[in-house]
């Protein structure tokens, strides 16, 4: 099998106003979906966070992929690291989210090859990762604080998919009373049985009050979590932490930088997590000399796919590391994607962060994916289980070229509402 084709195509999906360390989410969240057509004229999708930048990658990537083997992974990743090289630790910045570009091209070339290979011999891909230990993948509700509306030219309130729960996307939320009732309705309509909320956007004391409220609402039974996205001093993240010592099930990147997340951890009686420390395999060495923390939180899309991340997870089982997932404002071929890891992953500890109940477009044949009793179900489909819709496809193209985001830029975006605000890496 060759691939004879790559369509790489930017889109631009609806998004609220939701809060966090860096500010606001603008209108749209950008993404990138990148096609791979075989000589069989068999179609491989994967799907990666977008911008000018990624979107500039993948298309200059085009000549090296085309014409490959996609069984041929492990030549197709060297001859792209040695046409685009490798980004260190520090490419990462210093943002809530990795704005690394290379290992976005990684990510959707392989899974659009796993995709592939899936659908040529009708075996999902998490059998070709080695093979399902679940079924079933549980994800968390995954909590914001945010401004009136939501994102784009209509409100959810006048969306009728958003019919159920839309209280939970009106609302400030800016008390403990509005982030209760917003998982009240998240976890109604989902099923889901833990609990995260992004922190970062308010004072730790009024954070760290919401996640009580939370266990009042909800009880032990029900798992929290808390991510400032290490905006806190260590002062302030070890008054936290005690304070909310028997409530969290992990205290996600209080601090920034595995030495100061490791002083945090020997002061504190409760798992650290991190999607911000410990974000790359040349950081391991780092993670284990030092302890920074107990949970890494992979995600393919920034680990550099799916075969790197089971990479990842035997690495986490040898030192003793939990494991989650992180997430990001996506779509249905992420989602499929992140469950199929899951599924093929045996030491997979916490349920996995999704972004996916706040979108409310997709981009993959039958609309949007569901949740039983908050889990994504792994089918025996062939490859990711999900197919691209090209008129969906087609008209968040459209939207991507219209809207005139061309990066992620949180602060800019709060500026709108708060001018003069900046983003500072530590804040309280």
């Amino acid at each position: 099998m060759t691939i004879t084709e790559m369509r790489v195509t930017p889109i631009a999906i609806s998004d609220p106003p939701l809060l966090n360390a860096a500010g606001l989410h603008a209108p749209y969240a950008l993404r990138t979906i990148v096609e791979l057509v075989s000589d069989e004229r068999i179609v491989g999708i994967g799907e990666v966070p977008g911008g000018v930048k990624t979107t500039q990658a993948l298309e200059a990537a085009r000549d090296t992929v085309v014409g490959c083997d996609p069984y041929q992974m492990n030549a197709l990743r060297r001859d792209l690291e040695e046409r685009f090289g490798t980004e260190g630790a520090q490419a990462r910045g210093e943002s809530p989210w990795d704005k690394r570009v290379h290992v976005h091209v990684m990510s959707a070339v392989e899974v659009a090859c796993f995709d592939l290979i899936g659908k040529a011999t009708g075996r999902p891909v998490c059998d070709l990762l080695g093979g399902r230990v679940r079924d079933r993948v549980d994800f968390s509700a995954y909590l914001f604080y945010k401004y009136e509306g939501a994102g784009g030219e209509l409100g959810f309130e006048t969306d009728p998919d958003a019919v159920g729960w839309a209280a939970a996307r009106q609302m400030a939320a800016l008390d403990p009373e509005g982030i209760v009732a917003q998982a009240r309705s998240m976890c109604d309509e989902y099923g889901f049985a833990s609990i995260k909320l992004k922190g970062g956007a308010f004072p730790p004391k009024e954070e760290a009050d919401a996640i009580l409220a939370l266990r009042e609402a909800f009880g032990p039974r029900v798992p929290l979590r808390l991510d400032p996205n290490a905006i806190w001093r260590i002062e302030t993240a070890l008054e936290v932490g005690r304070r909310l010592a028997g409530v969290l099930e992990y205290f996600e990147d209080p601090v920034r930088g595995q030495e100061q997340m490791a002083a945090v951890s020997r002061e504190l009686e409760m798992p650290l997590a991190t999607n911000m420390c410990t974000t790359s395999f040349e950081d391991i060495p780092g993670s284990v000399r030092l302890g920074s923390e107990q949970v890494i939180l992979s995600d393919h899309h920034f680990w550099g796919g799916l075969r790197a991340s089971v990479e990842l997870a035997r690495i986490c089982r040898v030192f003793g590391r939990g494991l989650s997932m992180h997430s990001n404002s996506h779509l249905g071929i992420s989602l499929a994607a992140m469950a199929h890891l899951a599924a093929a992953t045996p030491n997979l500890s916490y349920a996995c962060d999704t972004h996916y109940p706040w979108q409310r477009e997709e981009v993959v044949v039958g609309g949007r994916r569901g949740f039983d009793d908050g889990a994504y179900v792994v089918t025996n489909d062939p490859g990711l289980g999900v197919d691209l819709d090209r008129e969906a496809l087609e008209r968040l193209h459209r939207r991507y070229l219209e809207c005139g985001l061309s990066e992620r830029n949180d602060e800019e975006e709060m500026q709108k509402r708060r001018p003069g605000w900046r983003f500072e890496p530590v804040r309280w």
